[in-house]
């Protein structure tokens, strides 16, 4: 008997009321506009610039609006003060750009997942600070100090386990770790529970399949009860694969204290999916984009972010130990107690 657990794109829908089905058709709309727009800015059209810049603040102020009546859904962009949202359109900007090479890539999610985090964490506890006494290299006239402040968020943070649900989520995954450690009075080091999930990509939007694999996935479900789970993926097109995973664990009686999807890219119609489907899961997402395509692909979107991460598999899938040692010393090193903890998980 195949364990797995198998998720529809029309259970998903499910979810979604009236009001959300209106406001994704309205944006369905305004889009294609768009999309001709940039068929002739294709071809050379210098007057459809300014029509792009038109339809693109229309399709913003329309996300802000809609996203803006849900408690559950948090955008960098209009969330924050407007002096950050300069360094958050530039991060997009380039992450977006085909000729992003990938080293460039990865410096870019890295720096997208430092926002994100203190957009989640560190904001909410900025009036709350702790001292820091941090030695220097300096010795003359004697050893040196310096103190620092910083948010104290340890009692949003030792609860947490990181929850991997794909390939192209575990240096976000590993990022995110490595951030609540530095933050953290102890150096706490987060557990992980790697899921193997992924969609049916013979499929179309409204047909797509989910399909999450419990015999090569790694973790204890005990481990999770009344755990707040962070689920770091740099694209939020359809919340198929977090929907499912929650699902399964709530069908297994495990409650978790909270969930958050943190994503660098969030297309409305995942985000509202979440938020309908789970009503105890908030999303953080850096930039909010209005549509999908036919193939479950966010529009504009930057592509493929799992390939622009890890690169194409060349013969088969390669298993997370694998991707962790094609990131190269250099990340291992950065990431070196994420590293041992997501080996410990997968070898125990």
């Amino acid at each position: 008997m195949s364990n797995k657990i198998i998720l529809h794109a029309h259970d998903l829908d499910g979810y979604l009321t009236k009001e959300d089905s209106l406001a994704l058709s309205g944006l369905d709309e305004l889009y294609k506009k768009y999309l001709d727009q940039c068929t002739r800015f294709s071809s050379g059209c210098e007057e459809s610039a300014e029509q792009l810049v038109l339809l693109s603040k229309q399709l913003s102020s329309e996300l802000e609006r809609i996203t803006g009546q849900e408690d559950q859904i948090h955008v960098y962009s209009f969330e924050t003060p407007r002096e950050q949202h300069v360094e958050a359109s530039r991060l997009i900007a380039r992450l977006r750009d085909p000729k992003t090479s990938h080293e460039e890539f990865l410096y870019y999610i890295q720096r997208a997942y430092e926002l994100l985090f203190g957009h989640t964490f560190a904001d909410k506890a900025i009036t709350k600070k702790r001292s820091i006494i941090q030695i220097t290299p300096v010795t003359a006239p004697c050893q040196n100090y310096a103190v620092h402040r910083i948010p104290d968020i340890d009692s949003l943070i030792h609860n947490s386990v990181m929850c991997v649900m794909l390939r192209g989520a575990l240096l976000p995954s590993m990022i995110i770790s490595k951030e609540i450690q530095d933050y953290s009075s102890d150096g706490y080091i987060t557990p992980f529970a790697l899921f193997r999930i992924k969609r049916d990509e013979s499929c179309t939007e409204g047909s797509m399949r989910y399909v999450l694999d419990l015999d090569k996935s790694f973790f204890d479900l005990k481990s999770l009860e009344g755990k707040d789970l962070i689920f770091a993926d740099p694209m939020n097109a359809t919340g198929g694969s977090l929907v499912t995973i929650v699902k399964y664990l709530e069908g297994e009686g495990i409650r978790p204290k909270s969930i958050k999807f943190i994503n660098v890219i969030s297309a409305l119609k995942g985000a509202l999916r979440i938020a309908r489907a789970l009503p105890d899961a908030e999303v953080y997402t850096l930039w909010m984009d209005p549509v999908l395509n036919e193939k479950a692909y966010i529009l504009p979107g930057l592509g493929d972010a799992g390939d622009r991460l890890n690169g194409i598999d060349e013969d088969r899938p390669r298993n997370m130990i694998q991707l962790i040692a094609d990131y190269g010393q250099n990340i291992v090193n950065l990431y070196r107690n994420q590293v041992r903890e997501i080996e410990e998980t997968c070898l125990n």
